[in-house]
């Protein structure tokens, strides 16, 4: 059977923290499906359709890598693409008590469900889509922190 990971995010913007999660979750999974999801919390700062673009764009070449746009509780989406497995990155703590709740109710929701902690690597901890977006909108260069070009 297949091993297929969904690594959900808002994505706003996919920055090279989120990049080198999806590169090293390659190495425990089959297939890797980034999910854009529509967070109703948060007014989107870069269009999801370009987005989408730019990551799809990022990973032209890595067959088991798949983008989707979703506008729906993650762990259906999870059913949708026979997906066991949630992928998620931790920065520092405060991550790691927001996402633990998440996949609490994940797993309530979705039984099969498993949630995939990956610690971010050292130096990409302070990179963070809020941040890229400061210095984005004040004309600032975000092209170190992205792996793609805007």
């Amino acid at each position: 059977m297949e091993r297929v990971a969904i690594f959900p995010g808002s994505f706003d913007p996919f920055t090279r923290g989120h990049h080198d999660i999806v590169l090293r979750s390659l190495h425990l999974f089959d297939q890797v499906v980034i999910a854009i999801g529509h967070n109703s919390q948060k007014k989107r700062y870069f269009d999801v359709g370009e987005m989408q673009q730019h990551i799809q764009k990022t990973y032209q070449d890595t067959k088991r890598v798949r983008v989707t746009v979703y506008d729906e509780l993650t762990a259906n989406l999870a059913k949708k693409y026979e997906a066991k497995f949630l992928i998620r990155g931790l920065r520092n703590t405060s991550d790691f008590e927001y996402e633990n709740s998440i996949s609490q109710i994940n797993k309530y929701l979705n039984q099969e469900l498993e949630t995939v902690f990956l610690i971010t690597r050292p130096d990409l901890s302070s990179v963070s889509s809020s941040l890229i977006r400061e210095i984005h909108k004040y004309g600032g260069d975000v092209s170190p922190f992205l792996p793609y070009t805007l």
